[in-house]
């Protein structure tokens, strides 16, 4: 008998468990596809958890919105985390917002991703912004890189050099394991191993020169 209770109680627990777990990383946001309503950005920025949005960058502007949120919850619902946050990984301290613009003490956020609006808010720290380039140089070295859908078939192709022109040396066939060395302008210097299990190493447009990303951090 007390075998069986300590079963079911073990059995409760877990499904807590999981049930916690899920709940805990329900919200948590990563491109998964290109998008086309964020070329103009030109970095990230990491956002506090209560911020005043405004039309222009001054505070005597008129106030579009005030964002407060937690893990859980995000006001106001009408944007809501997903429209928001371009990654948004508590657990590794990611609450990353798309920049379009910037002086020297205000910031220019996408705060509706599904529109593309924006507004100012001001900046407490010039060190939570990252350029595209940086924050993949940053993220993508660490966590490799990986294809975002929709982007087109031409982007597994891996190319010799930093042209579209260029001589294809091999194609990334998936399931494969995408590492950045380095990002040069719109391109990146990758090494991928996949399901052939050999290596290969070149060039693959991790964005298009008007600005829509292919690749994307693999962040986990």
């Amino acid at each position: 008998m007390k075998k069986i209770l300590l079963f079911f109680v073990l059995t409760v627990m877990s499904f807590l468990i999981i049930g916690f777990n899920n709940e805990t990383y329900s919200k948590d946001i990563m491109p998964v596809r290109s998008e086309l309503n964020q070329t103009r950005t030109i970095g990230l920025y990491q956002i506090g958890d209560d911020v005043k949005i405004y039309k222009e960058p001054s505070e005597e502007s008129q106030i579009l919105y005030r964002v407060r949120w937690n893990k859980d919850e995000f006001f106001p619902t009408e944007i809501g985390f997903e429209k928001f946050f371009v990654v948004f990984l508590p657990q590794k301290s990611l609450e990353l917002v798309a920049v379009t613009d910037m002086t020297e003490d205000w910031i220019e956020i996408v705060y509706d991703d599904s529109t593309g609006k924006t507004g100012w808010i001001k900046m407490d720290d010039p060190y939570k912004f990252m350029t595209w380039i940086n924050f993949y140089n940053t993220y993508g070295k660490k966590y490799g890189l990986t294809l975002l859908g929709g982007a087109p078939e031409t982007c597994k192709d891996i190319k010799a050099s930093t042209e579209d022109l260029a001589k294809t040396i091999s194609v990334i066939q998936p399931p494969a394991k995408i590492k950045l060395n380095v990002i040069r302008g719109n391109w990146a210097l990758i090494s991928v191993m996949d399901m052939d299990k050999s290596p290969k190493t070149g060039y693959v447009r991790w964005r298009s020169d008007d600005g829509i990303r292919y690749f994307f951090p693999a962040i986990k």
